[in-house]
């Protein structure tokens, strides 16, 4: 389900703004999801990002797992909305004056897949994640705006990870579930 202008509340946003919400106005975290969202998400537990963006699209803040951490996806969102409004390190925390202003994202990973070499990547359709040997990481979303090629989408992971051209990495990729 995806949240529309006047249609319905997509209920792993509708978790994430709440977590978001109570976490800036009480500096605690949601230890279980209500029961009205519980229940309408699926159980067992996967990875997410929860991403945050101001009303004009720039981003506010995004964190995120690569394999689940927590026993449930809801547990995750819980988390990892928390971790978006306070622990991205590129962005202050979020203050409560934003809360009404924000955009709220959740991209549910598929498992990461082992992948031989770029021609297996596609920026629209896959997500991507380098490693060097010595555990350097950098992960990125799929279809992001401006990262309409490999190499493009390539040259911004790389320097996420802090990764030299002509350094050794290996390559993962995975899918994303929307909500918005």
């Amino acid at each position: 389900m995806r949240t529309k202008p006047g249609g319905p509340v997509d209920p792993l946003v509708e978790l994430a703004r709440r977590s978001l919400a109570w976490f800036v106005s009480t500096g605690r975290v949601i230890e279980a999801a209500p029961e009205d969202l519980l229940v309408q998400i699926p159980p067992g537990p996967a990875a997410c990002f929860v991403s945050l963006h101001e009303i004009r699209g720039k981003l506010r803040g995004c964190m995120g797992t690569l394999e689940a951490g927590e026993p449930s996806l809801a547990q995750e969102i819980l988390h990892n909305a928390v971790a978006a409004c306070s622990r991205d390190r590129r962005f202050p925390p979020v203050r409560p004056e934003e809360l009404a202003g924000l955009q709220i994202g959740v991209d549910v990973l598929s498992p990461l897949e082992p992948i031989p070499g770029p021609e297996h990547l596609d920026p629209r359709r896959f997500g991507v994640v380098v490693e060097t040997p010595n555990g350097r990481r950098g992960v990125l979303l799929p279809d992001l705006e401006g990262v309409d090629t490999v190499e493009r989408q390539l040259v911004v992971v790389c320097r996420k990870a802090g990764i030299r051209p002509g350094e050794r990495y290996l390559l993962h990729r995975f899918t994303v579930e929307r909500h918005r």
